[in-house]
């Protein structure tokens, strides 16, 4: 069972920025790809930026630019560097890791972003 905590989460006015972490169980492995996913009131669930381990990431167009993903060596930690923020950004942000085998997908218990003037 892999337990994963965000932290950093807060209010920030249009164009700021802030940083996300989370802290993992530490039991991932290097198959795992590691993320983050959003939800936005009214909205489903959506990818924000994934990250594996070989440092290979992938954003949502429409963070491209804006948002950084870093994972660390030992993989116990997932970062996300927001800059530029927009109110659009405001939603709850979740970390993810996704194992490959079995196929399981763990979650974080979600940490509010709230982006307005």
């Amino acid at each position: 069972q892999v337990q994963l905590v965000e932290s950093g989460g807060g209010w920030v006015q249009p164009g700021g920025s802030l940083r996300l972490s989370c802290a993992t169980s530490r039991n991932i492995f290097t198959t795992d790809v590691m993320g983050w996913y959003r939800r936005a009131p009214g909205k489903q669930r959506e990818l924000v930026a994934t990250i594996t381990s070989g440092g290979i990431t992938n954003y949502a167009d429409s963070v491209k630019g804006r948002f950084t993903i870093s994972r660390d060596r030992p993989n116990y930690t997932v970062d996300l560097q927001m800059i530029s923020l927009k109110p659009e950004d405001t939603a709850v942000y979740y970390c993810n890791v996704k194992r490959v085998w079995p196929n399981i997908d763990y979650w974080g218990q979600g940490t509010q972003v709230t982006v307005s003037s």
